[in-house]
């Protein structure tokens, strides 16, 4: 059945046919743009009104945990909570109202509530005392825990330091109960019962409803760990993927080699769907500035001895991209500092000079907030894809309490430039990283284009000169991460015969303030002709 979209400023995302009223779509595909489209009207088409608002490409998500987000409706929901009392009587309130968990787990705290990032287990103690607690930060590289589960994992005063781990200690030497990075996190986190198959069915039901509500109509799942993927194939099987997931198999930098049969076995049996597929692998190169663990070429201002906490020997870091991206694999490395990303640009060049006869999938580096200049112009070069998550490209209290007072003003300026690497001609995409912050692009819309936070009180752009346009930015959310994944020639763009991912927005977000970008309503979401998110106030 033929449905034809009209009555709207419909924006392709083709530069040579960037606006057109009427668009027409038949099952999966698009069959007809503008006048063509128009021509249908008066055929047997279904028409939807678009009452003068948006329709554009379905949002894509570059960088996200998708899973992880839905499973943090499960716990004690503190994330956004405005304070630590507020934050407190919500885990306090969640235990008293589940007596029987064995565990508190809940997630994305800000870490800006304890001065630098510090948080006391006796804090938690004062609101539950007979059960373990650990509860991840916005970041997901640091947990908050309480005694009880320091008890449980066994961690004391004379637990060494963890490879690729930090205990934070009071200065009695005793563990303070905040845990960053993933050596010193897992000592905790391994202790955790497993989620039950009932808990990640939910998990998929909100993430893919949440998502669709977004918007959004494709995401990289960049976090996957062993039995994951069969998570994810159950879900499929039912019927809880109303959006697509390209799954990130996650390498250990202490074990990837042997990992490679598991990367080949979990791609095989994931295999390719319409709305799953895994064919790519996650690398962490370092951690994050505001937790001193991000790898930086030289020394934190406020830690003149620490050069932050690479995640790789470098050398092994080259050997590794090498290897996956030999079996067909892309990399997709997570780099926030300056050295990170330097020692993720020399793995991916090292691997396309190896592996010259092969065909390369197109690798990503993704955050990039801290990137030296004289690395800038390497990503035109070796054709990676620069993945940003543009909310955090503004002066938030994230930035203002912990980031910059560890880089200084100077290294500062370096952060997020997402124009200087568009106008180098590099590939760039954008993503949310939920639920380290929300999924919602056009909350992050905005913050691209005016380098603004909108809830601060004097609101002023921060690096100025990296503001792009609403095109730009537009594109990035769909285009961007269409060319991520390698799909360019069937989705992210409104083209006869590309895939039917559209978003249907109640204004033209062209025409109004940038700052009231996220006041626009989506009305509805389609994902392969078939509606997935239909708005309350949606007569259509």
């Amino acid at each position: 059945m033929t449905t034809v979209f009209t009555n709207g400023t419909i924006w392709t995302g083709v530069q040579e046919n960037l606006i057109v009223d009427a668009l027409a779509i038949d099952g999966e595909r698009i069959v007809a743009v503008g006048h063509d489209a128009k021509q249908l009207l008066s055929s047997d088409a279904t028409v939807i009104d678009l009452k003068g608002g948006m329709l554009l490409p379905g949002f894509g998500d570059g960088h996200a945990h998708p899973l992880f987000g839905g499973l943090e409706s499960i716990g004690p929901q503190i994330k956004g909570a405005p304070s630590m009392e507020v934050l407190l009587e919500t885990v306090r309130a969640f235990a008293q109202a589940n007596p029987d968990k064995e565990w508190i787990v809940g997630a994305s705290y800000e870490s800006w509530h304890a001065p630098n990032g510090e948080f006391d287990a006796q804090w938690l103690d004062a609101v539950v005392s007979d059960r373990p607690v650990v509860l991840r930060a916005n970041d997901y590289h640091t947990i908050w825990c309480n005694t009880k589960a320091l008890e449980v994992a066994g961690v004391t005063k004379d637990t060494p330091q963890p490879p690729l781990g930090m205990i934070v200690h009071r200065p009695d030497g005793t563990p303070m109960g905040t845990m960053r990075e993933w050596g010193a996190v897992n000592l905790i986190m391994d202790h955790l019962p497993e989620n039950s198959r009932t808990e990640f069915r939910e998990g998929f039901r909100v993430s893919t409803q949440t998502l669709a509500e977004s918007g959004i109509t494709w995401v990289q799942d960049a976090w996957i760990d062993p039995g994951m993927p069969e998570s994810y194939l159950d879900a499929l099987a039912n019927d809880l993927l109303g959006v697509r997931y390209n799954l990130a198999l996650r390498a250990d930098p202490f074990n990837w080699r042997n990992q490679m049969e598991w990367f080949a076995s979990a791609r095989e049996l994931v295999g390719v769907h319409s709305h799953l597929t895994c064919k790519t692998i996650k690398f962490f190169a370092d951690g994050v500035i505001e937790g001193g663990t991000a790898a930086l070429k030289t020394p934190y201002l406020d830690a003149p001895d620490s050069k932050g906490m690479p995640c790789w020997d470098w050398q092994e870091l080259k050997e590794a991209v090498t290897a996956i991206d030999a079996m067909g694999f892309q990399p997709h490395i997570h780099a926030i500092g300056d050295d990170g990303i330097h020692a993720a640009l020399n793995a991916i060049e090292y691997a396309q000079s190896i592996n010259k006869e092969k065909s390369h999938p197109r690798p990503v580096i993704t955050h990039v907030q801290l990137l030296d200049p004289v690395d800038l112009p390497r990503f035109a070069k070796l054709g990676v894809v620069a993945n940003f998550e543009p909310l955090w490209a503004c002066n938030d209290l994230l930035q203002s309490e912990l980031t910059t007072p560890r880089l200084g003003d100077d290294r500062a300026s370096w952060q997020y430039p997402i124009k200087s690497l568009l106008d180098d001609g590099a590939a760039v995409s954008f993503g949310s990283d939920w639920p380290v912050t929300t999924q919602r692009p056009l909350d992050c819309l905005t913050i691209a284009i005016t380098r603004t936070h909108q809830l601060a009180d004097h609101p002023t752009a921060w690096i100025p000169d990296q503001r792009i346009t609403i095109d730009q930015a537009l594109s990035a959310y769909t285009a961007g991460p269409a060319f991520q994944a390698g799909d360019e020639g069937v989705r992210g763009t409104l083209q006869r015969g590309f895939h039917a991912d559209l978003v249907w927005l109640d204004k033209d977000i062209r025409g109004i303030d940038p700052a009231l970008i996220p006041s626009a309503r989506i009305l509805g979401t389609w994902c392969l002709g078939k509606r997935v998110f239909t708005h309350t106030d949606s007569a259509n």
